[in-house]
């Protein structure tokens, strides 16, 4: 059985695949940042944020693929329950850095599966994730070994590489912190195959 993954992310791809889940990958395309905006006006926290995203990415792709299973998946950062977006440039990268900066947050991963435009499971899993505390000399060091391109693309810390190093301690699954709460998604899939 392949899923679609609606997801250009790299890492979920790979996390996918590293577990043996044959899928291939349909973008989405979903306006992000308009669909959070909406949210946020209307109240919204960060955790309904990440659910009606992932939601939204699955049932989107689902629709226009008949009969076939969609994940669609979604990560945002809550601190003090107010949501901290993906960085548009490097200098707001380093403003996160620092508002992130010997903090505790938490960071919210969402997954939907959807079929014939319609979802059918969705989980969301909340990892506790506590800063180091860095001067902004140390902060610009570590954002400088980053890639413009990944660094917009994946966010402020990258757990996959050297984002381990930034933190006093992480509470929470590794899988479900670089976007997909795979122990669950498998958990789902046996079922549904049966």
């Amino acid at each position: 059985m392949k899923i679609i993954l609606a997801s250009k992310s790299g890492v979920r791809k790979k996390i996918l695949d590293d577990h043996k889940i044959d899928s291939e990958v349909i973008v989405s395309n979903v306006d992000e940042d308009e669909v959070k905006n909406s949210l946020l006006a209307e109240g919204a926290d960060p955790l309904l944020i990440s659910k009606n995203l992932a939601e939204i990415k699955s049932t989107k792709v689902s629709s226009k693929n008949p009969d076939r299973l969609v994940l669609g998946a979604d990560s945002v950062i809550s601190l003090n329950n107010e949501l901290i977006n993906k960085p548009k440039t490097r200098e707001e990268a380093f403003t996160i850095l620092k508002k992130l900066n010997n903090s505790k947050h938490f960071l919210i991963s969402s997954v939907c599966i959807s079929k014939n435009g319609s979802m059918i499971w969705n989980h969301t899993d909340s990892s506790e994730l506590k800063m180091k505390n860095f001067t902004e000399r140390e902060l610009i060091n570590y954002l400088n070994k980053i890639e413009t391109k990944i660094l917009l693309a994946y966010g402020v810390y990258q757990v996959e590489a050297d984002g381990l190093s930034l933190f006093e301690y992480i509470k929470g699954e590794l899988s479900s912190i670089m976007g997909l709460p795979i122990k669950d998604i498998i958990k789902y899939i046996n079922q549904y195959k049966k």
